[in-house]
């Protein structure tokens, strides 16, 4: 530990020589003008070469003034990036707060000054304290009965020390403090954390963090830190667009200057903030060692669920303008759906018996609404209040509120785009097309009769190859025969037909496949009517009010990424027939719309998930073999002729 701190405050006075050497070479011309301007008042130097050296240096001065009060004005007045977060204030989460104030008590560290949480399985802390046009930019963070009287900035454990009735000796006194120490980094928590964990489990994996607070109160440390913060925000503030002429070469300048100051103090800052995390992290050693080991298991385990969550059940919700309302409570139910299905993850349901992290909150549900709202921003860039055009839904009204929807949806684009190429409703010129979309108008214009005959071709071969085989093979070969005797039932996951889609997807190359036959044709009218739904979408509205986020809406950051990679038109098309089979299987079939937790959407058949639909869809749309397909529709009773309803 103490090497890690030691390294720690060696970098951050190097960091902090870096900004005396800067502050020296802006000084250095008006020491020299001085210089001269004093030796020329007392008679020392004069005329000649001298005046003009005198008044060209004194005026080099003036200027180098200028700018780096110009760099130092937007240093100390930019607004440093703050993470967008949910703040916890300690009335609607005591326990939660007790929980870190005696683990900061056990470490021998600083508490935090606030908690807020973050919808990402990540924690961190956050130093909230850097000032912006005069106005400490912590005052967004929640304020607790503790620190009501207490003077800006201060943290909620400010006056706590004071007794009754020496309230302002305890004012002056936490004035006095503050001054002399800065306030206390915020802690950020994962909100997925609080509703997986167990409380033990929380405990061990905030102690590396909230050790952190530690090494953040050390005065060096702490100016190091504030000093690298502003020069990045000055060079967000340089690079940002819409400036005028002048204003925009002045803040060139400043922008120019920062980022070579970045560069000069780059490498050490990164070793400072890695010396600290190893003081952190040896310090924490003390602390429910044996249980942070079970806890990191627990971390991983909370990373892969939660995206899934995010991208196969949130997604489709976001993009049809509703956010799911308890993707925190979501997160539990499909890490408990991957524990039952992982053989590794077996043992972890037997702890959720414990005493979950969120019963610290007092009121759960109203803080995973706004980590929801908060994720469904950051993630999608929705409006930052719900309104007409974005709703939340709650899990159990998914199925019908987002399955259906987005099936027939989707159903009703593939249908737009059938009309705009001319598909007639019928496959026969003579008979009458019927009163309404069918699944059969889909199957007969990707059905490629070549397909179906060269797929019957290739399984009598095989047939006959494996008949061949089966007198050295022996007996075992029988159920190959069957299978070869009954193509109907479609390829089986790791047959050459989802083999080949898989590797379609994963090849770019193969990208210009997917513009040949009539798949192609109806793919490529896919992409061109989403990519026009999407433009015609009205744009993203502005934040109303004043959050430590609206600089990141202001730049258009948000969202941060994409959740998904661009689908390739064959992927665009798989889904869009396997959502008519749904739509068509729902009408005609009784089926249901579902939820599975880790692969969203899906098709219910008497109760039980339709696993099987996806091969046979992608047999279709690669071979144009629609036989797989049909003899799973006549399976499970889906009659493709009967129209089915569209949004």
């Amino acid at each position: 530990m103490e090497a890690g701190a030691q390294a720690a405050r060696s970098r951050a006075l190097a960091v902090l020589r870096i900004r005396s050497r800067a502050l020296a070479v802006a000084l250095l011309p008006a020491a020299v003008a001085v210089v001269l301007l004093a030796a020329a008042a007392m008679g020392h130097i004069g005329g000649g070469g001298w005046d003009a050296v005198r008044w060209t240096v004194t005026g080099l001065a003036v200027l180098v003034l200028l700018g780096a009060g110009a760099v130092a004005l937007v240093v100390a007045r930019a607004r440093p990036a703050m993470s967008p977060t949910v703040p916890i204030p300690e009335a609607s989460a005591p326990d939660l707060y007790r929980l870190v104030r005696d683990l900061a008590d056990r470490l021998e560290v600083p508490a935090p000054s606030a908690i807020a949480l973050t919808p990402d399985c990540d924690s961190w802390l956050e130093d909230r304290t850097h000032r912006a046009h005069g106005t400490p930019a912590d005052d967004t963070a929640p304020r607790t009965d503790t620190d009501a009287d207490a003077p800006a900035g201060s943290g909620p454990s400010t006056i706590t020390d004071a007794g009754p009735g020496d309230g302002g000796a305890a004012i002056r006194g936490a004035r006095a403090r503050q001054r002399r120490a800065p306030a206390a980094p915020v802690l950020v928590i994962g909100s997925p954390f609080l509703w997986w964990m167990r409380v033990g489990e929380l405990r061990a994996v905030l102690a590396p963090v909230v050790a952190g607070t530690g090494p953040s109160a050390h005065p060096d440390i702490a100016a190091a830190r504030r000093f690298v913060r502003g020069l990045d925000a000055a060079v967000a503030v340089a690079s940002a667009p819409g400036r005028g002429p002048l204003t925009g070469t002045v803040l060139g300048g400043v922008g120019w200057v920062a980022r070579l100051l970045l560069r000069s103090c780059r490498v050490h800052a990164a070793e400072m903030e890695r010396g600290v995390a190893a003081a952190a992290a040896e310090r924490a050693q003390t602390v429910d060692y044996g249980v942070r080991i079970v806890a990191q298991e627990q971390v991983g385990l909370a990373y892969a669920g939660w995206d899934r969550l995010l991208t196969r059940v949130a997604l489709p919700a976001w993009r049809m303008g509703r956010w799911p309302s308890r993707l925190d409570a979501g997160v539990v139910s499909a890490l408990t759906e991957l524990s039952r299905r992982d053989r590794l993850a077996e043992g972890f349901a037997s702890r959720l018996g414990e005493r979950p992290a969120c019963d610290l909150l007092e009121e759960p549900g109203v803080v995973d609404e706004a980590a929801s709202l908060l994720a469904a921003r950051l993630f999608h860039g929705g409006p930052a209040e719900p309104g007409p055009g974005w709703a939340p839904v709650a899990w159990q009204e998914y199925p019908d509120e987002v399955v259906d929807r987005k099936w027939r949806t989707d159903a009703a684009r593939l249908h737009r785009v059938l009309d705009s190429l001319g598909v007639s409703h019928s496959a026969d010129p003579t008979a009458p097309d019927p009163k309404g979309p069918t699944l059969g108008r889909v199957l007969d214009h990707l059905t490629d009769p070549e397909a179906t005959a060269r797929r019957a071709a290739e399984a009598q071969a095989a047939a006959a190859e494996r008949a061949e085989a089966r007198v050295t093979a022996g007996p075992d070969a029988g159920a190959d025969d069957h299978a070869a005797a009954h193509p109907e039932a479609g390829a089986a996951p790791d047959t050459p037909a989802t083999t080949e889609y898989i590797g379609f997807a994963d090849d770019e190359g193969d990208e210009g496949d997917a513009s040949e036959g009539r798949g192609g044709t109806l793919a490529a009218g896919l992409s061109a009517e989403l990519a026009r739904e999407e433009a015609a979408a009205p744009p993203r509205p502005a934040p109303a009010g004043q959050g430590p986020d609206e600089a990141l809406w202001e730049d258009g950051v948000l969202p941060l990424f994409p959740l998904q990679p661009p689908r390739s038109g064959r992927e665009l098309l798989a889904d869009h027939v396997t959502a008519m089979v749904c739509c068509a299987a729902v009408d005609t079939a009784g089926a249901a719309p579902g939820l599975d937790w880790l692969d969203g959407p899906s098709l219910l058949i008497h109760g039980e998930r339709a696993a099987d639909l996806t091969p046979r869809v992608l047999t279709l749309v690669e071979d144009g073999d629609p036989e797989p397909l049909r003899h799973w529709l006549t399976t499970q009773g889906i009659r493709p002729e009967k129209p089915v309803r569209l949004v």
